[in-house]
C-alpha cells in the first residue's frame, strides 16, 4: 500500500528520516542573516565535496545532501560523476518503507479514514485550537503562500503547516530536493551502476487501529505550527543562504549558518505522541541509522568503490552516522575545503 493511505504515518516518517535525533541548538553564526543577500544562485554549481570512508583499498564516497536547494540551479558534479562511473553500487538515501498489512479492498475503505485523520477532532477549525496570535500568523501566511485555501483550516495543524512550508519554499525559488537524485538516478542509468534502497521496513498489521491511535493521542502539533510560522517569517534568509552555500559547495558557510529547528519541533511532536509509542515507531531514526550503517559497512565489505547519500546535517554532526564508522576503525576523510 502506498504511504498516501497511512497519511498520519506519513508525515512522521517523512519527517523523521534524514534528520538529525534530538538535535541541540546550531552553534551561534558569525554571519548576520539579516544581511544576507535574498538572492538565489541559478545554472550549473557543483554541489559540495565527498566524504570518504575506508578500509584498505575499498572506499565509500558520500554526499552531503540538503533540503530546501536552489530552484533555478543545475547540480552538475564531475568529481561524482567520476565516482559512479567506477562504483559498484550506489546507496539511496535511507528511507522508512510502510507496509500496511490489509487486502486491496481493506485499503480502499481505508482512505477515508486515513483522510479523516488529517482533520480536527470534532470539525473543529485551526482558529479553534490556535492561540489568537498564532493564527493572525497562520491567517497572513496564509493568504501570501496558499491563496485563502479555505479546506485547510480544518485540518490539524501539523498537516496544515507542512502545507504552507511547502507552499512557501516554492514561492521563494527554493525547491525540496534540487533535482539532486534525480541527477544521480540518470548517472546510475548512464554508467550501469545498481542502486540499492536502504530502507527501514515497517508493518502497520492494524491500519484502522493506527488511525484511531492517531486520533486519541495526538501529537503536540501546536509546537510545530508555530515553529514553522517561525521559520517562513524569520528563517527564509537563511534557508537561502545554506542553500546558496551547498550549490557552491561551501562546507564552512553550512558549518555556521544556522538551520531551522521547525523539522525538529515537528518530529519530536509526532515521536512524544502516545500513538508512536502504541505503534511501536517512536524510535524510528534510530533504526533507520541502524539499518543504514549496516548497508555500508557492507558495502565497504563488499565493493571495492560505492557511492552513498546522507543528509548534510548528518554528515556535519560529531556524533552522527561517520562518527560510528569511525569509532568501528573505518578512515573516515571531509572533503578539501
Amino acid at each position: 500500500m502506498r504511504l498516501r493511505s497511512a497519511m498520519p504515518l506519513l508525515v512522521l516518517t517523512t519527517l523523521m528520516v534524514g534528520a538529525p535525533l534530538r538535535a541541540a541548538p546550531p552553534p551561534p553564526s558569525s554571519t548576520n542573516v539579516a544581511d544576507l543577500p535574498a538572492v538565489l544562485v541559478t545554472g550549473v554549481q557543483p554541489g559540495p565535496g565527498m566524504w570518504r570512508v575506508s578500509r584498505g583499498d575499498h572506499e565509500l564516497w558520500i554526499l552531503g545532501t540538503l533540503s530546501p536547494l536552489p530552484r533555478g540551479m543545475t547540480w552538475q558534479s564531475r568529481e561524482v560523476e567520476s565516482v559512479i562511473a567506477s562504483a559498484q553500487q550506489i546507496l539511496l538515501p535511507p528511507s522508512v518503507k510502510m507496509k500496511v498489512d490489509t487486502g486491496w479492498l481493506g485499503k480502499l475503505f481505508l482512505l477515508p479514514s486515513a483522510y479523516s485523520a488529517r482533520k480536527n477532532e470534532d470539525g473543529k477549525t485551526l482558529q479553534q485550537v490556535l492561540s489568537a496570535p498564532t493564527y493572525a500568523r497562520w491567517q497572513a501566511l496564509k493568504q501570501t503562500y496558499l491563496n485563502d485555501k479555505r479546506s485547510v483550516e480544518r485540518w490539524r495543524p501539523i498537516f496544515a503547516a507542512q502545507a504552507l512550508y511547502k507552499a512557501a519554499i516554492k514561492a521563494n525559488g527554493l525547491s525540496n530536493s534540487g533535482g539532486v537524485k534525480a541527477a544521480v538516478d540518470a548517472l546510475a542509468k548512464q554508467h550501469g551502476v545498481t542502486e540499492t534502497a536502504v530502507d527501514y521496513p515497517v508493518t502497520i498489521e492494524h491500519p484502522r487501529a493506527a488511525i484511531k491511535a492517531f486520533k486519541q493521542a495526538a501529537p503536540n502539533d501546536v509546537m510545530c505550527m508555530s515553529r514553522t510560522l517561525d521559520a517562513i517569517e524569520h528563517d527564509l534568509p537563511s534557508m537561502k543562504a545554506r542553500a546558496n552555500a551547498w550549490a557552491t559547495g561551501d562546507l564552512q558557510a553550512l558549518r555556521e549558518l544556522p538551520d531551522s529547528n521547525r523539522r525538529q519541533a515537528c518530529i519530536d511532536a509526532l515521536a512524544d505522541a502516545g500513538f508512536a509509542r502504541q505503534l511501536g515507531i517512536d524510535d524510528i531514526p534510530e533504526k533507520v541509522q541502524a539499518t543504514w550503517l549496516a548497508a555500508a559497512r557492507k558495502a565497504l565489505e563488499t565493493n571495492r568503490q560505492t557511492f552513498a547519500m546522507l543528509s548534510m546535517d548528518e554528515l556535519l554532526k560529531p556524533d552522527g552516522y561517520l562518527a560510528k564508522l569511525r569509532a568501528e576503525g573505518y578512515t573516515v576523510e571531509a572533503p578539501l575545503e
